[in-house]
């Protein structure tokens, strides 16, 4: 740990007034955001720069954090997306042959504040009780302010539900990934226009992989936008914020849909496809976050263990197919389920080509379970190429 913030106090101060006495982890300062907590037990690197992490938080459960240190190929954007970072027990040199630098170094550099040496498993135990809420982590001379003082900065700061943030986090300008780039020799499988609301690394990655030429859109483009790449299918990624806020995206996809080109969300994606077709979304009490989340595919009858990283969802039933509420898009059912708690974790269109799941499979440090999905909506864009 940097001789700068090693052994200063630092306090973490939820909306409840609860507070966590430890040290400055990264830079000192102050933070705000809502506190939400991970149980991946790897892939910390990851989880910092995805972009879905954005105004927030994160609490690792696991205890040891930072022994593997930090490199430029795990990054899955551009920067460090989460408001602050608390850890039990903070590596205190990294040791792992593909280490380039401590995470604590990587998380100064970046200006992130964060706190360490507190209990994370009681914390999640509260926040698992109390829900995910607002929370601030203050260090250096914000350590010494009275608490009451601490919390009212807290208690005054935004919250998650109506923020809109994909905007915020997008790439401000199209690119294009290509498959030779990823070692792809045959001819080109199809092209594909991705929303960026969020996109991590790994997406277009695993599309291009594949055979697939994928263009990277901003997430304030329009329907012209997607159409002027001529695409065999559409893709929306995830993304951070409350997707009631997305009108924009929504209405875009609705377009999308009446188009009849093929569609495939994740994440965000999924939740901007059910509010497309008429369903709504809400507030999940503290998300699903972290790598080990089962999920019941109810095409196969198999369950997945896959990456997740939520606070809302869609409403929708769950054992049923159903007109949608935006009738024009016909029939459509849950297709997947969460098994902890019953959550909505995909949706299929049966008369339009379309589908969408609320996970991650292109989960980076893994778990790999629903890598397959990346083939089917390649399938499924190949059935409707001219």
């Amino acid at each position: 740990m940097s001789n700068l913030t090693q052994h200063q106090p630092a306090l973490l101060v939820l909306e409840d007034g609860t507070v966590y006495h430890g040290q400055a982890y990264g830079t000192v300062g102050k933070t705000l955001g809502e506190a939400v907590f991970s149980t991946g037990m790897t892939g910390y690197q990851e989880t910092l720069t995805d972009p879905s992490y954005a105004g927030q938080i994160v609490v690792q459960t696991a205890p040891h954090i930072g022994n593997t240190g930090v490199n430029a190929v795990d990054a899955e954007s551009r920067q460090v997306w989460v408001a602050g970072y608390v850890v039990r027990d903070a590596a205190r040199r990294p040791s792992n042959w593909r280490s380039e630098g401590s995470l604590d170094d990587y998380l100064s550099a970046q200006g992130i504040v964060g706190i360490e040496g507190i209990d994370t498993r009681a914390l999640t135990r509260h926040l698992r009780s109390a829900g995910a809420m607002r929370a601030g982590i203050f260090s250096g001379e914000y350590a010494q302010r009275p608490v009451s003082e601490l919390l009212t900065m807290v208690q005054e700061s935004e919250p998650m539900q109506g923020r809109q943030l994909a905007e915020s986090v997008s790439s401000e300008q199209a690119y294009t990934v290509e498959p030779q780039d990823f070692g792809w020799e045959g001819p080109i499988q199809g092209v594909l226009a991705a929303l960026d609301l969020g996109i991590k690394s790994m997406t277009p990655e695993q599309f291009a992989r594949r055979g697939v030429r994928v263009h990277v859109l901003p997430a304030s483009s329009d329907f012209e936008a997607i159409q002027a790449v001529k695409p065999d299918g559409v893709f929306f990624s995830n993304g951070p914020g409350d997707p009631a806020t997305a009108n924009q995206q929504v209405e875009l996809l609705q377009q999308v849909l009446r188009s009849s080109i093929p569609f495939f969300g994740i994440c965000f994606g999924n939740q901007l496809l059910g509010r497309a077709l008429g369903f709504g979304t809400y507030k999940l009490p503290f998300g699903h976050r972290g790598i080990n989340q089962p999920v019941l595919d109810k095409t196969t009858g198999k369950v997945e263990i896959t990456a997740q990283n939520h606070g809302f969802a869609v409403d929708a039933p769950l054992d049923e197919v159903v007109t949608a509420p935006c009738e024009e898009f016909g029939r459509v059912e849950v297709s997947h389920i969460g098994l902890n708690d019953r959550v909505v974790e995909g949706l299929r269109c049966l008369d339009i080509p379309a589908f969408s799941v609320q996970y991650h499979p292109e989960a980076a440090a893994g778990p790999h379970d629903a890598a397959y999905l990346f083939d089917r909506f390649i399938d499924l864009m190949k059935q409707h190429q001219n």
